[in-house]
């Protein structure tokens, strides 16, 4: 983590998809510049172990066990954080990541759907659910998480692209909307990114060609798409909104 901001201290981040690999990293990033972090998942172990990190390295923060595609499991994270930290000052909806390559000829009806839900509607259901309090104090910051696959057509299966090329137009809706309310929404766009995961599938050898695809030569790592959001969560992006920011090493998609 290279930036430091410190208006982001004593600030309430929620962030999805935050039990391992972008959004855990960002979690204790946004932890580390002294905010009060709430990370939601559906593993509870995998995210007591990210609270575990932030709380020994000094930090604030609580878990919140949800399928953000459940709306009512939602308003009850919703209401968790309220209580423990106050108001939510920047929401960071990163959960995804159904992009497993399958034909369209092979693609069924309910693999589009829980697609769709995984990576498209989950991030209208977290928005709708933390966006009253927003409102009422005309203030905050959304991030939201798109891909490369969003970006243009990839080897990802088409769902995945459609979900996340969605997500896109959602950030750009939203900020228009909410700019007059004194509220941001600016989306990430990640391209390859070696977390966990990725680390454990792809082998070296595909590592390094994928890399050299990248003008800047190398893959992206966790901390990259977390100091791009810390610096959009920030005051210094104060004027910027309605953007996709391609966290993508040069290799511009879009």
């Amino acid at each position: 983590m290279t930036g430091t901001y410190a208006e982001l201290a004593g600030r309430t981040v929620v962030v999805t998809g935050g039990s391992r690999g972008i959004g855990a990293h960002t979690a204790r990033a946004f932890a580390a510049q002294g905010a009060s972090v709430c990370v939601v998942g559906r593993d509870g172990a995998a995210l007591a172990s990210v609270v575990g990190e932030i709380t020994a390295a000094g930090g604030e923060a609580m878990a919140a066990t949800a399928d953000v595609t459940d709306a009512r499991a939602l308003d009850g994270v919703r209401a968790a954080v309220a209580e423990r930290f106050g108001a939510v000052d920047v929401l960071a909806v990163f959960a995804g990541g159904q992009g497993f390559p399958v034909p369209t000829a092979e693609l069924s009806e309910q693999r589009w759907r829980e697609v769709l839900d995984s990576d498209l509607t989950s991030v209208f259901l977290t928005v709708q659910a933390f966006l009253p309090g927003m409102l009422e104090r005309g203030s905050g910051a959304i991030l939201t998480m798109s891909s490369a696959a969003g970006r243009q057509p990839s080897g990802a299966n088409l769902a995945y692209g459609v979900a996340n090329s969605g997500v896109v137009m959602l950030t750009r809706h939203l900020a228009t909307e909410l700019g007059p309310h004194g509220i941001r929404v600016n989306c990430l766009a990640p391209s390859a990114i070696l977390t966990e995961r990725v680390r454990a599938r792809m082998p070296a050898e595909v590592q390094a060609k994928v890399a050299a695809t990248h003008p800047l030569g190398r893959l992206g790592t966790p901390a990259d798409v977390a100091d791009a959001a810390l610096f959009l969560a920030s005051d210094g992006a104060g004027w910027l909104t309605g953007l996709t920011v391609d966290v993508a090493g040069g290799r511009i998609t879009g």
